[in-house]
């Protein structure tokens, strides 16, 4: 029973070590090749792993792609979330929009990924339904710490409910990232995102650090 016990853990945890090590190829070649332009070999090759390996952790690419989407997500999220949490009840705009701006995640990789795959979604419903739902987990957690905050701060009338709100960040922050693709500069992103940020949360009070390029 034991030596069952201990070879099935020792299979969970080379199934674990195989599914993100053919997780990391796939982000390398995505962002090498552009994802519509690479195969479920190329992957397999650049993980060095076998079709079999491949279709023992995913049945196609679209649902490789949605378990990286899923790590980012995540992580974009918990960063989002940690970053609001810290005031309490209440909600200091201006200084969770700091916070929020120098933890979030800006890889230029990942979007030229994301780009790729969203071109390749608006083509396929099903496909394009699924990532809707993706993305959906991080306006929910935009939307419930300003739902915490409600009574406490005030959001600017014109956004509307805090769902309404959440989807002007996440606009806010896809804007930004067209910007990052094309001029390759995170430092400049992150103070767009600073400075859009503040002007949707709060009443557009306040200068940005330093002046900003024309987009």
């Amino acid at each position: 029973m034991a030596a069952r016990e201990a070879t099935a853990g020792r299979v969970t945890r080379r199934r674990v070590r195989t599914r993100a090590n053919l997780l990391d190829a796939a982000f390398a070649v995505f962002a090498a090749k552009g994802f519509g332009r690479v195969s479920i070999e190329e992957v397999c090759e650049a993980a060095g792993y076998s079709r079999g390996a491949f279709y023992s952790n995913f049945a196609s690419l679209d649902e490789l792609f949605f378990a990286l989407y899923q790590d980012r997500a995540e992580v974009i999220a918990a960063q989002v979330s940690g970053a609001l949490a810290l005031d309490g009840p209440g909600l200091d705009v201006p200084a969770a929009v700091d916070r929020v701006t120098e933890v979030l995640l800006l890889d230029r990789d990942w979007l030229l990924v994301k780009t790729d795959f969203l071109v390749h979604a608006a083509r396929d419903p099903a496909v394009a339904g699924t990532l809707l739902e993706h993305r959906a987990r991080l306006r929910g957690a935009i939307a419930d710490r300003l739902r915490r905050a409600r009574g406490h701060t005030e959001l600017p009338a014109v956004l509307g409910d805090t769902e309404a709100a959440a989807r002007a960040v996440v606009a806010a922050y896809d804007g930004v990232t067209v910007q990052l693709l094309l001029d390759n500069d995170v430092e400049q992103a992150r103070a767009w995102l600073k400075q859009l940020l503040t002007a949707l949360l709060t009443d557009g009070g306040g200068t940005p650090d330093k002046p900003l390029r024309a987009v």
